[in-house]
């Protein structure tokens, strides 16, 4: 084995080693791409409000979230307001989160309004 032969050996070695990228939390990604608009409790107070005709979900409303299945959640996150005969507005994010980034961000709903579907 030669000198470049040992280097792309000892860099594989050394990548295959490597710890995986930590998946983001459901917050992190909350924060990330629904903070600008729900705000940062999730209470539809973010700083784009003002500017907005239709105002933002509080998703710290447990009435309201309660009535929301899980899948409406997803499909809100993945295809957008508009999908649901919500705000076209709120953007798909389909194309750029993961599943299970979605189903984080479901799931940090879910403790935002301290609910699930069909209990406050």
């Amino acid at each position: 084995m030669n000198a470049a032969q040992r280097l792309l050996a000892a860099a594989t070695l050394a990548w295959l080693a490597a710890p995986a990228p930590a998946q983001p939390s459901g917050e992190d990604l909350y924060r990330t791409y629904c903070a600008q608009c729900h705000g940062l409790q999730g209470n539809g107070k973010g700083i784009n409000v003002r500017d907005m005709s239709v105002q933002p979900r509080d998703h710290t409303d447990s009435k309201y979230m309660a009535g929301r299945t899980d899948d409406e959640l997803r499909t809100a996150v993945v295809e957008g307001g508009q999908a649901l005969s919500k705000s076209v507005l709120m953007p798909p994010w389909g194309s750029v989160l993961e599943p299970q980034e979605v189903d984080a961000l479901v799931a940090y709903m879910r403790e935002l309004c301290d609910c699930q579907h069909g209990r406050p």
